[in-house]
């Protein structure tokens, strides 16, 4: 029995906004460990570096979770996976207060790492069944992680100015968690599409004689990692580029990652007004990446002019950090139709990868030079409108096909 058009757009909203909090509350968990390395690490009576070496745990979790999730969430039930996603964050976050082992915590944070794996697999999935394939509110899920990075900091930094116990940011994190599991439990998720066996042995069928598809998601996967790396590249290393090799001052070298995250904030809004308006996504793919390559080659060119980089920053947050990887995985999604929650966890598994492989590269990089870690953003971004536009042509030439046929 259907729900009445009336209840099911209530429900649509409840589950949106559910979702959506789900991310704020993940923008909490992926710095809150970072935010409170000192008390951690007064708490635990470790050095710093011991709580850094239990913060790299999330990684661990993301990396071994991602495909095992994905692929799951295809099987079993969406909610399932997003309740999983919940509650390893509220294991995690109560447990990160309660420990004092470094072995606990380092498991607590692999915990983390798997509940953001949960909850991409079963919310992504779900806000694209919700729309009938189109990606418009994935979009949203950044903005959602962007405000709870603004907000936690905040709350870190009111408890130490009146020397209240740390833990209470982590307890915050927790009841944000309850309240909005109580409401996702009353609260109907779309069906998955399944795959009959016949529709399933054609699929099988015809992507063995596809080159064309495989090709693409080849270029997905290899975008999936482009798209990670290149925000992630940009955030670890401008501050320090900034005052190494443009000497500019500690609060103005800070102030450019600010200006980075407003640009992200903005380019979330922009971005789903857009693809709400129908604009073609691998329109967009290609020129958002194409506007974050000339970004940052403003900042390595003319990098004496604060006025352009600052501007350069906020523009290389727009397009580069702006909900544009999300874009990507739609595209991919809908390539795979019948096996969203897979294609899902394969995307940001190559993600992962990339938050892996960024410190290390540029750590090799950088004791060349400063400037030359940063530079190697640019072939980074590069790459990923160079795949982008491979898939464009790859799409072009096989509607050209189709209409022949």
């Amino acid at each position: 029995m259907e729900m009445p058009i009336a209840e099911s757009q209530i429900n649509k909203r409840r589950l949106s906004l559910s979702l959506y909090m789900n991310y704020l509350i993940h923008g909490f968990g992926i710095i809150i460990l970072a935010q409170n390395m000192v008390a951690l690490g007064g708490a635990w009576q470790v050095p710093i570096k011991t709580v850094s070496f239990v913060i790299s745990g999330i990684g661990i979790g993301r990396l071994v979770a991602y495909l095992i999730t994905g692929t799951l969430a295809d099987i079993f039930s969406r909610k399932l996976f997003v309740f999983i996603g919940m509650a390893c964050y509220l294991i995690f976050a109560l447990g990160m207060v309660i420990t004092h082992s470094i072995p606990v915590a380092y498991g607590l944070a692999i915990l983390a790492g798997i509940a953001n794996s949960a909850l991409d697999a079963g919310t992504y999935t779900t806000l694209v069944e919700m729309n009938n394939g189109k990606g418009y509110d994935t979009i949203l899920i950044k903005g959602f992680v962007s405000i709870g990075e603004f907000i936690l900091p905040l709350i870190v930094a009111v408890l130490s100015a009146n020397n209240l116990w740390f833990g209470w940011s982590f307890i915050v994190m927790a009841v944000l968690t309850i309240v909005n599991m109580i409401n996702m439990s009353t609260v109907k998720f779309p069906k998955i599409q399944r795959v009959t066996l016949r529709h399933h042995q054609q699929t099988v069928s015809q992507s063995k004689k596809s080159l064309r598809k495989i090709f693409a998601t080849i270029l997905l996967l290899g975008y999936g990692y482009t798209s990670m790396a290149v925000m992630i590249w940009f955030t670890q290393w401008i501050t320090l580029f900034a005052q190494k090799s443009l000497g500019y001052g500690n609060l103005t070298a800070h102030t450019l990652l600010s200006l980075y995250s407003v640009g992200s904030i903005i380019g979330v809004i922009t971005l789903f007004i857009l693809l709400k308006r129908n604009i073609n996504e691998m329109t967009l793919l290609i020129s958002l990446n194409l506007v974050a390559f000339i970004a940052l080659l403003i900042i390595l060119i003319d990098g004496n002019n604060l006025n352009l980089v600052s501007i350069a920053s906020l523009v290389f947050g727009f397009s580069a950090a702006g909900g544009i990887m999300q874009t990507g995985l739609t595209v991919f999604m809908n390539l795979y139709p019948h096996h969203r929650g897979m294609i899902t966890g394969a995307f940001y598994f190559f993600g992962s990868i990339a938050s892996f492989t960024v410190p290390l590269i540029t750590g090799v990089l950088s004791t060349h030079s400063i400037q030359l870690a940063f530079a190697g953003d640019l072939a980074v971004a590069l790459s990923g409108m160079i795949l982008m536009v491979v898939l464009a042509l790859l799409n072009i030439k096989e509607k050209i096909n189709n209409g022949t046929n």
